[in-house]
């Protein structure tokens, strides 16, 4: 918390006011909105290649803002140049959505690529995440690892 005092000019009266403090020092930049939280990139398991276990294969993204997002035209790109084009879709505040690799219904917590093969690289790999402008939001890296990553 940070103390604010008020003087008054013309009296010997102030006001003390509690605000709180700010949660971003100098020179750092406030948190991101919209963030990658998790990656699964090499699911538990042989690769099958069926759907089921594409669909174990996703990216978590956390709206951590206070407003509602629509992801509309938003993409999430490997480094291989595979893109997922979001399709008109709204994130809430505190909620995460998890794009998983293969086939399925879309819900307000699932999103499917439709994709038939394995996107992500199990020996090293990165998720970008960008907004409908291609301005970047943020990015996930991971090498060769345990399948799971935390962003």
């Amino acid at each position: 918390m940070r103390k604010i005092v008020i003087a008054a000019l013309s009296t010997a009266l102030a006001l003390t006011v509690w605000a709180p403090a700010a949660t971003v020092g100098v020179g750092q930049q406030a948190p991101k909105p919209i963030r990658i939280t998790r990656v699964m990139y090499d699911p538990p398991g042989p690769d099958t290649g069926t759907n089921a276990h594409l669909n174990r294969e996703w990216v978590a993204i956390k709206n951590f803002g206070q407003q509602t997002r629509q992801l509309r035209g938003w993409t999430l790109r490997d480094t291989s140049g595979q893109v997922f084009h979001f399709p008109r879709f709204r994130l809430r505040p505190g909620t995460t959505v998890q794009v998983h690799t293969g086939d399925g219904q879309a819900t307000r917590h699932d999103l499917y690529w439709g994709m038939d093969t394995y996107v992500w690289n199990n020996t090293g790999d990165r998720a970008t995440l960008r907004n409908r402008d291609g301005r970047l939001i943020d990015r996930c890296r991971w090498g060769d690892g345990d399948g799971f990553k935390l962003c």
